[in-house]
């Protein structure tokens, strides 16, 4: 990109765009020598800030996802983007939905650059650097640019945008929470979207400066007005063996403190531990810091924590600080579930955290905004481990919050912690009240003995808990364990719940170097199980399904004689496997009420008689009204689909959270009635090739039925109508190449002796069968994902039933279906 000639510097940004559509400007190139600069705040698929630079009669562009930062610590991601005309500094308003870069924009910030002294700009952007001067409204002062190196099959130029220190760092450093309008009309985001005119040379006005007494009157009514939101149910991390590779993670330190929801409304304030116990009390500070936010009403997830003098959570003083010095406590927030009476868990997570920035835009003593980094996952894990830190949490992106553990997010820990059940004490030799305590968990159905914790205790710490554990004492053993171990153990009932460090676990269970970090007052005894980390790809195994099942003994597949309740009880079992793909994705159910043999039916709208486990989210149809499509996001929708007859799950191409925006490719292979399974798998082998030469990665799927899906994962950025016209003429080109191998056509008498090549997966409104699916076909088959490798060793696409679900769920924990159907890519072009 940075070797472009000037002659055809705008024509990328002229190809992206049909300016009969859109009313950014055609433009040209400008005599050289100008140097301009803008900023324009740009509501595309994810809010970002394009910084555009004149040099050489164009504006070089790059899309800073986070905006600009005054402090010189921050350093902002900044993705290289096509050159822009000129004229597009000016540019304000809204690009249609269907144009590339759709949403509305404002003219953000706007002034002059020029280079460091004795810098030619010309030469120092193609070797990947440079030093600038700004003179802005908004940005000030000396700035610099750095290329990023490539990793892999990157094709894009990630850089890198920082301060320089210097007399212009003073002041807010949160710039973009703190300037909310257009620097020149003074319009807001919501006013340009709606079309409204602002006055040239309005005032650039920051939203953090001081209030006038109308705008603090207004504020205390909006207050006023609202309540706190009820407690709801947290969304948790699932422990996985390494961080998740690509751009569609967001990555946030892994706080050592209790999680915390903060309700506010009407002036006060609620705070909740992560199981609903009441703790305003306790985070009293954080309660009032909150209050006093400009919201009427506020749902904020997040973390109590102390700090020590390294900049770490330290989970040890936290404790101490709740008795001694709880106005210490600083709260950490990472979402926000809800703002002046508005509902956002179904929103992505980046546009929450958006809100939630600008919420805390103004600053407050005791709460502060828990920032994250997009991708390079592996390399802040490795930071964070190397400085003590206690890991890294990670998130999609795009992903709606849910109140249970999910795929969605997943935690990684430098070091292994968890917490276990106190079962009794041993007595100690010395002058203090035991030498060590001893811990269980809970493991099928009983508590298991998990070995002993000796260090990491403060003599205080220990009185504590002699104090808490004399009441407690039974004559009995709590739990089973070696004699050895635990001679003249005093036993307890098991009421209380310890944090421990360790190093690693032995074979039968036993902890090994493990410290005493602290009391979990906020986690039950109940609760304790033993966290396993388990391969990226995988979640950990579900609760018993809640939702009752009637009929479990219907058979509804008479020539395996399998009934209701085995395909029930299958798809509980699998569902942490098979949400990561089903989940949070409209669907369509194939339907048998009495078994497959009976008259079975497609459902995609709810008709209201699905109860609460299953969803429904509003999407347009042709005529431009909305109709309810079915979604599910937890092992309890799964199986009350079940309950209703379901025995296939279909699912779109697209998440609920942008379903206009495709996230995948399906390419179906389907065989004609004489042709052999090798065939098949030849085929698929071939479309993977040439996709590969467009430098997609593919992934197969045998459906459960006769043929293969090669599946190409996107990160959603391109339209259905892109979409479609590419996977048609695909398989085009396929079926012209190979007109004896393959077709395209529709018509099922144009199929003899050939594989068709469905492509109309690939369109809106389309679904395609999901992984870990049962089929409606005789035994029961199971759409299952598989490897290359696997793929050309099978003689079937039905090789698996819902008999095998542990096989299943040991195959997803396997190392060679970690990655499968993740991959960083977008559409290319053909």
């Amino acid at each position: 990109m940075t070797g472009s000639s000037s002659s055809d510097a705008l024509a990328k940004y002229r190809e992206k765009r049909d300016f009969a559509r859109t009313a950014e400007p055609e433009g040209r190139i400008a005599k050289a020598g100008g140097n301009r600069f803008a900023v324009q705040k740009h509501a595309a698929s994810r809010l970002h800030y394009d910084l555009r630079l004149e040099l050489d009669g164009v504006l070089k562009s790059w899309a800073v996802t986070r905006g600009p930062s005054i402090n010189p610590d921050d350093k902002r991601l900044a993705v290289r983007t096509e050159d822009h005309p000129v004229e597009y500094a000016t540019f304000e308003g809204t690009i249609p939905k269907s144009e590339y870069g759709g949403g509305t924009m404002m003219l953000w910030d706007t002034g002059t650059w020029e280079p460091l002294a004795g810098k030619d700009p010309s030469k120092t952007l193609p070797e990947g650097h440079l030093h600038f001067f700004l003179h802005g409204h908004r940005l000030k002062g000396e700035w610099m640019l750095f290329r990023l190196k490539p990793r892999g099959k990157e094709k894009g130029e990630n850089w890198i945008l920082r301060k320089v220190t210097d007399d212009e760092i003073g002041g807010s450093e949160d710039l973009v929470g703190t300037y909310l309008t257009a620097v020149v009309s003074g319009l807001t985001m919501e006013q340009i979207a709606a079309g409204e005119q602002g006055k040239p040379g309005a005032p650039a006005t920051p939203a953090a400066k001081p209030a006038t007494k109308a705008a603090r009157s207004r504020v205390t009514s909006r207050k006023r007005a609202g309540s706190p939101p009820p407690f709801q149910p947290v969304q948790l991390a699932t422990l996985v063996d390494h961080v998740p590779a690509g751009n569609a993670w967001l990555h946030e330190m892994k706080y050592d403190g209790y999680r915390t929801l903060v309700a506010v409304g009407g002036g006060t304030g609620r705070a909740y531990t992560r199981s609903g116990l009441d703790w305003t009390e306790k985070f009293a500070g954080i309660v009032a810091d909150a209050a006093d936010l400009d919201a009427s009403s506020a749902l904020i997830d997040g973390e109590a924590v102390i700090v020590d003098a390294n900049g770490k959570t330290d989970f040890q003083a936290l404790q101490a600080a709740l008795k001694g010095d709880p106005d210490a406590i600083l709260y950490y927030a990472f979402d926000l579930l809800a703002l002046d009476g508005e509902d956002l868990t179904g929103q992505p997570l980046l546009e929450r955290k958006a809100k939630l920035a600008s919420l805390l835009a103004g600053g407050t003593d005791r709460i502060r905004y828990s920032d994250h980094i997009a991708g390079r996952g592996e390399e802040l894990f490795d930071t964070f481990c190397a400085e003590g830190l206690e890991g890294v949490i990670s998130k999609r992106a795009d992903a709606r919050y849910v109140g249970s553990r999910s795929g969605s997010w997943l935690k990684t820990k430098c070091i292994q912690r968890q917490e276990f059940v106190i079962v009794g004490w041993l007595p100690s030799d010395k002058q203090r009240g035991f030498k060590s305590l001893l811990l269980g968990v809970n493991e099928d159905g009983h508590l298991r003995y998990a070995g002993k914790v000796g260090t990491g205790y403060t003599g205080e710490e220990i009185d504590k808990l002699m104090d808490l554990m004399t009441p407690l004492a039974v004559t009995k053993p709590t739990v089973t364990a070696p004699r050895a171990a635990v001679r003249g153990a005093r036993w307890i009932k098991p009421q209380l719940v310890a944090e421990v460090a360790f190093m690693e676990v032995t074979s039968d269970g036993v902890l090994r170097h493990s410290s005493y970090l602290g009391l979990r007052q906020d986690k039950k005894p109940e609760a304790v199980v033993v966290e396993k980390p388990a391969p990226v790809a995988k979640l950990e195994a579900p609760e018993p399904s809640v939702v009752r099942v009637t009929n479990r003994e219907r058979v509804i597949f008479p020539e395996s004689a399998i009934t209701k309740g085995q395909l029930a009880d299958y798809y509980q079992a699998v569902s942490g496997i098979m949400l990561p793909w089903c989940g949070s994705r409209p669907i369509s159910l194939v339907r048998c009420p009495q078994g497959r043999g009976k008259k079975c039916f497609f459902q995609k709208h709810d008709a209201g008689s699905f109860g609460d486990h299953v969803h429904h989210v509003g999407i347009a149809e042709k005529d431009g009204h909305d109709e309810p499509y079915l979604f599910v996001d937890d092992a309890e929708g799964l199986v009350t689909c079940v309950q209703m007859g379901t025995i296939e799950f279909h699912g779109w191409g697209a998440r609920i959270e942008d379903v206009e925006k495709a996230d995948r490719l399906v390419f179906d292979l389907d065989p004609d009635e004489g042709l052999d399974f090798k065939d098949v798998i030849s085929a698929a082998l071939h479309v993977r090739d040439v996709l590969a030469q467009m430098g997609l990665e593919t992934f197969p799927m045998v459906t459960g039925g006769k043929g293969v899906h090669v599946i190409a994962p996107l990160t959603p950025q391109a339209e259905w109508p892109a979409v479609k016209d590419f996977a048609h003429r695909l398989a085009l080109v396929l079926a012209q190449s190979e007109p004896d191998r393959f077709t395209a056509a529709l018509a099922k008498a144009k199929r003899t002796g050939r594989i068709f090549i469905d492509y109309l997966r690939n369109q809106r409104g389309a679904t395609a069968v999901m992984p870990y699916s049962a089929r409606a076909r005789e035994g029961a088959p199971v759409a299952v994902p598989i490897t290359w490798e696997e793929l050309a060793k099978l003689d079937r696409a039905s090789g698996w039933h819902i008999g095998d679900a542990g096989a299943l769920l040991k195959r997803a924990a396997s190392k060679d279906l970690v990655g499968w159907g993740r991959a960083d890519q977008i559409l290319p072009d053909l």
